[in-house]
């Protein structure tokens, strides 16, 4: 099922209805839109990316020709053409990488999908109920697509689960081994089924872990190369610019803000996204939304920490610094309102995190006892008296809302006043599930609800180790964006800037500094005033810790809008404090 047109399909069908020719989209943008489940059709991207091509290479042209002149004409229309151009794949292209990455986040749930279908086999061997367990209790378009191969081939043998994996075979080729292990253990006797059903769990998280491990180390190259060049040597290019000048060489004021404001921001971002496209699976955290009761309705708030930050941002800038107050009320300002908009999000992140964490032992408490006869409400109890934290607390209100509104284990969990009617995490529900089952399958369940806590603490473990895996690139990602790049940026402009006004003290008093540019007495020499080169660079540190933030975020966790929109705003404001301290600091040296 689709929803109403977005704002954004009805602007690409306008763009598409500007377009007179025919076109003839691949069928890589058919599969894609199709996975995204857009109303759009392919014809309709295509035409649409042409028509922005040329919008695009006009306002270029026109913008050009008026903000610098004196460019070539022929120079003027190549790059226009050129960046035209580049809109066009960029419009084909979204489509593919959308559909891309949605289907990472996807592939991190393989592991949990084929778990709960071995421990629904274990109860009752049946490949249909296990198919519509494992789908039922997930989300997403992996879980989706199992849910729709099962209900086509319900009477099959295999219920539709050889051909689900045959459909992920091309991005995730160990989930379709795992998928035949499970098949093939439907057969085998009851001592070995259980054997056969481990085996399948171990073969797709043994995929995932071989899988981030190769990428791991393929992208180490790639990431250093953007450190390198999209930060440390245009940084370290700004403390060069007095040294260059004094040799004659010329920095007009445009070309530097285009290259540092535009030019390597857009560089880094395609780089950035072309690290994150070739992620083979995503651990994805859990998706928390608007909707969520413990969340705020409306961005008021938001907006209002927004505009506090704006104003604090542009007084404290200014009062540092002659030209702070723009630095200073983006940084904040932006900063602030992500934080201030997308920090209930976090917390309720958090506390999933904090449920999960115990989920095992209270599931293997459970799993002990009902193996020694015990009832699984009886047990629930129990396991809320052996456990601590968050998982106890919730294991202890489903006992309780059992007891008092009479209800059976599901609904205590997962029922309208349930315990974890406000945990969106998958993982937690889909155990509840499975402890419904359990109630109603009684003693011969335990076994299998020991299994469960094994198999629970295993996908944690292979969690935390792709992520130790992406640890030395994640985190250099982030804390140059947040510290090391605008403090090595702040006292580049600082230096810069003391040296700019040695060499034009040295000049005479002829020597004029504009507030763009100015001669420094040497014939065709140019200097960048102050306030532009802080202003410029300031810029480019507050892109830094936008994109490499969003970029070590993705590729960490992926890209959740809650998750990214709260670490950018973190960074932001670290971003923007550190810049201006090393400034001041650096300034007081020289």
């Amino acid at each position: 099922m689709t929803g109403p047109p977005t704002r954004l399909d009805r602007f690409v069908r306008t763009l598409a209805r500007w377009y007179p020719g025919a076109v003839e989209p691949t069928d890589e943008l058919n599969r894609s839109l199709a996975f995204l489940e857009s109303e759009l059709r392919a014809e309709t991207v295509v035409a649409a990316g042409y028509t922005a091509a040329q919008i695009v290479a006009v306002v270029v042209f026109v913008t050009a020709t008026l903000s610098i002149p004196g460019l070539p004409p022929a120079a003027v229309l190549s790059a226009a053409v050129g960046i035209g151009l580049g809109t066009t794949l960029l419009v084909h292209r979204a489509p593919v990488a959308a559909a891309t990455l949605r289907r990472t986040r996807s592939l991190g749930k393989a592991p949990g999908l084929v778990a709960r279908a071995a421990l629904r086999l274990r109860l009752d061997p049946t490949p249909e109920r296990a198919a519509l367990f494992a789908a039922r209790t997930g989300r997403g378009p992996l879980a989706n697509s199992l849910a729709a191969h099962a209900e086509r081939s319900r009477a099959g043998p295999a219920a539709g689960l050889r051909s689900f994996a045959a459909e992920w075979r091309g991005w995730f080729p160990a989930l379709e081994r795992s998928v035949s292990l499970l098949v093939a253990a439907v057969e085998d006797s009851a001592g070995d089924r259980a054997e056969a059903l481990d085996r399948a769990l171990e073969t797709v998280l043994d995929g995932t872990r071989t899988e981030m491990a190769e990428f791991a180390g393929d992208v180490r190259g790639p990431a250093s190369g953007i450190y390198a060049f999209g930060v440390l040597l245009p940084l370290a290019l700004v403390g060069v610019l007095p040294a260059a000048r004094a040799g004659g060489v010329s920095v007009p004021a445009t070309a530097f803000v285009l290259l540092y404001d535009c030019v390597l921001p857009t560089g880094l971002l395609l780089a950035g996204a072309w690290l994150l496209l070739r992620r083979p699976v995503a651990l994805a955290p859990v998706r928390v939304t608007a909707a969520h009761p413990a969340v705020p309705s409306g961005p008021i708030r938001g907006i209002a920490a927004g505009v506090a930050g704006l104003v604090v941002g542009a007084v404290l800038g200014g009062i540092l610094v002659p030209w702070g107050s723009p630095v200073g009320a983006v940084g904040l300002g932006l900063g602030a309102g992500l934080v201030v908009h997308y920090r209930p999000m976090a917390a309720v992140r958090a506390d999933v995190r904090a449920v999960e964490e115990g989920l095992a032992d209270a599931t293997a408490v459970v799993g002990r006892r009902v193996s020694r006869g015990e009832s699984v409400e009886s047990a629930i109890d129990s396991a809320a008296d052996a456990t601590t934290g968050a998982t106890s607390d919730r294991f202890a209100a489903a006992a309780g809302v059992g007891r008092r509104l009479r209800v059976g284990v599901y609904r205590s969990f997962l029922g309208d006043f349930g315990a974890l009617s406000d945990v969106p995490s998958p993982r937690a529900r889909a155990t509840a599930s499975l402890l419904a089952v359990a109630a109603r399958e009684g003693r011969p369940a335990g076994p299998t609800l020991v299994t469960l806590a094994a198999h629970l603490t295993e996908l944690q473990r292979v969690e935390a180790s792709a992520r130790r895996e992406l640890a030395a690139i994640t985190g250099t990602l982030r804390h140059t964006a947040a510290l090391f790049g605008p403090l090595v940026g702040g006292a580049t402009v600082a230096m810069a800037a003391q040296m700019a006004a040695a060499r034009a003290g040295e000049a005479g008093s002829g020597a004029v500094v504009a507030s763009g540019a100015a001669p420094l007495g040497t014939a065709g020499t140019t200097v960048l005033a102050p306030s532009l080169l802080g202003t410029a660079v300031g810029a480019y540190v507050l892109a830094l810790a936008v994109i490499l933030t969003a970029v070590a975020t993705g590729l960490d966790r992926g890209l959740d809008r809650s998750l990214v929109g709260y670490s950018v705003g973190l960074a932001l404001c670290s971003a923007t404090a550190a810049y201006f301290a090393a400034y001041v600091g650096a300034a007081a040296l020289f």
